[in-house]
């Protein structure tokens, strides 16, 4: 396997489960020091650095984010993973609970990028990959709040691109389908039929099944790499074509 990350630190927030684990061993197997930035970094992967990380506060990003540049030698790669979901209607939630979602998805991914921008300036190519999700492009019954806050990732990802394009740091996002992470197993686990709504949120993704962890991440590795120095501003969609395919329902 090619190892294009050799000699690159990056570091991974929510890294220690689902999505973010399997970005942190992909980004391991290819070569880079990789520190998980988590409010539980016990299950962090093996040889990775752990540090414990609050998202919705910012002295303990600071931190954090300190702390893994110290212990990696540097920053070139921030991969700003960490957020919670939601479920309901605008009705659904009250507005401490909308603060709390925009705190943790949008407010987390501009503690951590400012946190790591010196040290990003200081990298010969540098890359932001935020994680949004298909909730940003289409809309999705129920997720009303959770859309509204990956909505502003994407929008977030762009104007960042923007602003740090002459810097020579890159910034994307990958939007992700429905993928197979301990939490949608848990909102699983919640439904009154587990069965039915893991086939119906297969059936919603035209290549019938769910996402895995590990294609997500390899979509996060390949945005991130320095062999992709000319991409920046782009989401990514991962979803088994959920995004742009009108497919008919099988016979």
């Amino acid at each position: 396997m090619t190892r294009e990350f050799a000699g690159f630190k990056a570091i991974v927030t929510g890294g220690a489960s689902g999505i973010g684990d399997a970005t942190v061993r992909r980004l391991q197997s290819l070569g880079a020091s990789v520190a998980v930035l988590d409010l539980n970094p016990a299950g962090a992967a093996e040889g990775a650095v752990a540090v414990r990380c609050d998202v919705s506060d910012g002295a303990s990003v600071t931190e954090a984010v300190r702390a893994a540049a110290d212990r990696l030698g540097g920053i070139d790669v921030v991969v700003n993973n960490a957020g919670i979901g939601a479920r309901g209607t605008i009705e659904a939630n009250p507005d401490e609970e909308w603060r709390r979602v925009l705190e943790i998805n949008v407010l987390g991914i501009v503690r951590v990028s400012r946190a790591a921008l010196p040290h990003l300036r200081r990298s010969s190519s540098a890359a932001i990959v935020n994680t949004c999700s298909i909730a940003a492009t289409a809309g999705l019954p129920e997720r009303a709040l959770y859309s509204a806050s990956k909505g502003a990732v994407l929008s977030l990802t762009l104007a960042m691109a923007a602003d740090h394009v002459r810097e020579g740091i890159r910034v994307n996002c990958v939007n992700p389908g429905t993928v197979d992470t301990p939490w949608v197993g848990r909102l699983l686990d919640a439904a009154a039929d587990p069965a039915a709504e893991r086939s119906a949120l297969k059936a919603r993704q035209p290549h019938g099944r769910l996402v895995s962890a590990e294609e997500v991440a390899a979509a996060i590795a390949y945005l991130a790499s320095p062999l992709s120095g000319s991409t920046t501003g782009t989401s990514l969609a991962v979803d088994g074509g959920m995004q742009g395919l009108r497919v008919r329902p099988p016979a």
